[in-house]
């Protein structure tokens, strides 16, 4: 029988006040801060909330929290709904292999371990052993492993290490053979590539050597100025030598040593979007003791370049220059003029070029995104010609692996009801072999007893947007099923098919309807969609978002007040902008980690990196539309007696992504504004979460602790039962 129904039995539906008020903490406002921008005052009444170190911000958290444990908690199925999360989570997790040097690595989780584990085989039949383990480095697993890089002849192993889910790294160094770490650690890094010289003494990384005050997740400073060192193993990093610098301090600088070992490929961005693309010659039997000469090759935020590989000067780039769908280009590091650029794989006209990987010295393995779903081939990298087709299913190439001069690789293929499955992949000659190495299973999970489509909606304007939909299979559209509709539309991000417990338990146990709408602002259809929700075409994302509740209604999947929207950080504004802008049409709303006051996000830690995508409140032409949808100065009282959404907040006190503040400021404006008013039945409240961050390297207890209190509230605010 399948996981859920064995043994089941619907336990009686008990009803909920859901018309009950709140009496929400008093909060003081301070109506003399304002600012002027153009000539239009704007007041910031909540603006001592963007200190997370004062006193009277940690009681306004304190007292928060302390209206919100206790409506999460009287959820009656609180303890049913953790069991069913913890269950079906408890399932071994494994990366696809990745071979350095003359050994096997491979992340495995047993099924609730707080972080994956590292371990290491001699050959693909070993059971492997242990070769680092994170939970060893804190009892409550939030210390996690970011970003690794082994050495060229993969005798040591560089590993960040974040804790409580700061962007803050250290960087530390394993001898591979005896298991014992270097004397040295790296601090204050952040934003950092990881590369090695083919010596493998040398390391590069970018760091904020520089900063003072708190560098631990909790501040709300910007990080400036990255520079990009250079490290020799075994030495102190007061001896690291500056080797990249810029000007601009909003510059973040990445640095990879070319597959040759001759070259540092420098590809600096300013914002999320738009590379400039530097390199300099490196000799990997000399030491670096000063700044790197660079040579200029693109010097405009135009485009996109990432690196592939390199045949002696001829470098290959995946770039969307002059190609909104993307391209592999040639440029000749001996003569890079634009006007000598070479095309290897043309644009494809609707499909985008998503990734490109080296494998077996002359091979590119490629992948593109057609209607928001993978398809994987190979190209010869001399001629550019197609060699080979996989046959994938409907879903997502989550992961690669093999270097170049490698003659196999692994990949890992999941969609919203396949979990992660691996396959290996062997050349011979001409021969392209290709077995199942790992097939995942989670518990009795029958795929067979749920549907999948995906559907094109009308937005606003008349855009045609795609939406993935997953029910029940004998599915009756009659309006009265609980729905779950998530959404993000923002900084060319894809939300392709992947395989997720927690959606499972929502369609089965809510007897409920999944559904994932991939708005504009996102990359699925290449530039032109992130470009229609970008700058002043931001509201095309809302109204995507919109447009995709009401065809949920319009199609008889649920209805208004059993509908609630989810988003997560760039999603979190989403949610935000749609319950001001239409509250009528949700019955509840999940924000996490939102950017929610869209005039002065740009001036705490990451947040100047976003106006890329979003503008800026200094010029004024950005300045008036952000204004007018920026959600924290858009909470409006609905029109007759309407009311808001349910309406529950999520942050974190090391968020050093999208800090608190946004938040906070957030839930006490809604609380002053619409959670007075008498009609307000519906909660808004917010859950303040500690030892964590944006969400990297979360630990399991935490995760299904968020997890287990999202669907009480949801429960809770829109009565809906739990099926055990």
């Amino acid at each position: 029988m399948n996981f859920i129904f064995r043994s089941v039995y619907r336990l009686r539906p008990i009803s909920f006040r859901r018309n009950m008020s709140f009496d929400y903490p008093k909060i003081r406002r301070d109506e003399k801060v304002a600012d002027s921008y153009f000539g239009i005052g704007v007041s910031d009444p909540y603006r001592w909330l963007e200190d997370p170190d004062s006193e009277e911000t940690k009681a306004f958290v304190d007292a928060q929290n302390n209206i919100t444990r206790p409506y999460i908690d009287s959820c009656p199925y609180k303890e049913s709904i953790k069991s069913r999360i913890t269950t079906l989570w408890n399932y071994p997790k494994h990366s696809v292999p990745f071979k350095h040097g003359n050994k096997y690595y491979q992340y495995r989780n047993s099924g609730l371990q707080n972080q994956s584990v590292i371990y290491v085989q001699d050959n693909l039949q070993d059971k492997g052993e242990i070769f680092l383990d994170p939970n060893t480095l804190s009892d409550d697993g939030t210390i996690a492993l970011s970003n690794t890089s082994f050495s060229e002849d993969g005798k040591t192993f560089a590993y960040g290490l974040s804790a409580s889910g700061s962007d803050w790294r250290e960087i530390k160094f394993k001898n591979v053979d005896t298991g014992e770490d270097y004397p040295e650690t790296l601090k204050k890094v952040k934003y950092s590539s990881m590369s090695w010289m083919h010596d493998n003494k040398g390391f590069f990384y970018g760091g904020y050597l520089n900063q003072t005050g708190k560098a631990d997740g909790s501040e709300t400073t910007s990080s400036e100025h990255q520079k990009v060192y250079y490290h020799e193993l075994g030495t102190d990093q007061s001896k690291d030598v500056e080797v990249v610098e810029f000007d601009d301090k909003e510059i973040r600088i990445g640095a990879q040593v070319s597959d040759c070992g001759t070259y540092l490929i420098l590809t600096p961005i300013k914002g999320c979007k738009n590379y400039l693309l530097y390199f300099a010659r490196i000799d990997p039997n000399e030491t670096i003791t000063k700044k790197l000469e660079l040579t200029p090759v693109v010097t405009k935020f135009e485009a996109d370049y990432e690196y592939i590989t390199n045949v002696d000067s001829k470098f290959y780039f995946r770039t969307n220059k002059d190609a909104p769908n993307y391209r592999i280009i040639c440029i000749d590091f001996n003569n890079y003029s634009e006007s000598e650029w070479g095309t290897l794989i043309e644009e494809d006209p609707k499909n985008v070029l998503d990734d490109a990987h080296v494998i077996n010295n002359t091979m590119l393995v490629v992948t593109y995104l057609k209607d928001v779903q993978n398809t994987m081939h190979i190209f010869d990298l001399t001629t550019g010609k197609k060699l080979h087709d996989f046959q994938l299913d409907i879903g997502s190439v989550f992961s690669i692996s093999g270097k170049k001069h490698h003659t196999e690789m692994f990949y890992s293929f999941c969609s919203f009801l396949t979990p992660n499955t691996i396959y290996r992949v062997e050349f011979e000659g001409d021969s392209i072999k290709e077995t199942v190495y790992h097939e995942t299973k989670v518990g009795d999970l029958d795929a067979s007893l749920y549907d999948t489509k995906q559907v094109f909606y009308k937005s606003k304007d008349g855009t045609d947007i795609p939406m993935f939909i997953i029910n029940k299979k004998g599915f009756v559209l009659d309006g009265s099923r609980p729905c779950l509709l998530y959404g993000y539309g923002g900084f060319n991000v894809n939300l392709t098919p992947s395989f997720s417990v927690s959606r499972l338990i929502f369609v089965t146990n809510f007897d409920g309807i999944y559904a994932l709408a991939n708005i504009r602002g996102g990359g699925e259809y290449g530039d032109k969609w992130h470009n229609g929700g970008r700058f002043d075409k931001k509201q095309n994302c809302f109204d995507d978002f919109q447009s995709a509740a009401k065809y949920l209604v319009n199609e008889k999947y649920t209805s208004a007040d059993k509908l609630s929207i989810q988003g997560g950080s760039n999603g979190g504004l989403l949610v935000a902008a749609c319950i001001n802008q239409a509250p009528e049409l949700f019955g509840a709303a999940i924000c996490q980690v939102g950017v929610l006051d869209m005039l002065r996000y740009h001036k705490f830690t990451i947040g100047y990196a976003w106006k890329t995508d979003y503008g800026c409140a200094d010029e004024e032409d950005q300045f008036r539309y952000l204004y007018k949808y920026s959600p924290l100065h858009n909470i409006k009282i609905p029109e007759d007696d309407g009311q808001y959404p349910a309406t529950l907040l999520l942050t974190a006190d090391h968020d050093d992504r999208v800090v608190p503040l946004h938040s906070l400021k957030f839930i006490a404006e809604l609380q002053h504004k619409i959670g007075s008013l008498p009609q307000q039945k519906n909660p808004v409240l917010i859950r303040i979460e500690t030892k964590a961050g944006h969400g990297a390297g979360k630990p399991t207890t935490k995760i299904i602790d968020e997890l287990t209190d999202i669907f009480c509230f949801i429960s809770r605010a829109l009565n809906l039962p739990f099926s055990a």
